[in-house]
């Protein structure tokens, strides 16, 4: 994964309490606002909104929807760590301010507490999502 060691064991941590007591503990959630700074508090309302959709084709290819605060859809890709909001494309590639962007974030976290929304689709409409991604930012 592309998230530093440090990020990933709290990530783990996050899963690990959750599982074990249905909450994240104060502690943790300290811990990722200082990993993961502004993105972490409005990730977590993203999480308690379940805006997080995972999207599924039957030959087992993945990515994530996230329902955004402004209401747009975004596309996240957690096997490499990338979002389409302008925030990813400027806080994290461009300055690299910022490990990620809130939706990705939401992402990790809908997976540490169970809280994903699930979707299956066919290979085709996943591509559809996948091309009309591309279209937008092209």
């Amino acid at each position: 994964s592309t998230l530093p060691a440090v990020a990933e064991e709290l990530l783990r941590e996050i899963r690990k309490a959750f599982q074990e007591s249905s909450h994240v503990p104060d502690d943790l959630l300290l811990g990722l606002k200082f990993i993961f700074g502004p993105a972490a508090v409005p990730a977590l309302d993203l999480v308690d909104q379940r805006s997080v959709t995972r999207v599924r084709s039957p030959s087992g290819r993945t990515l994530y929807q996230v329902l955004g605060s402004s209401g747009k859809l975004y596309t996240c890709y957690s096997s490499c760590h990338y979002c389409t909001c302008p925030a990813f494309g400027f806080s994290v590639l461009q300055k690299s301010e910022s490990l990620l962007c809130k939706h990705i974030l939401a992402v990790y976290l809908s997976q540490a507490v169970g809280a994903c929304q699930e979707l299956a689709v066919s290979e085709e409409q996943l591509s559809n999502i996948l091309l009309a991604e591309e279209e937008d930012e092209g």
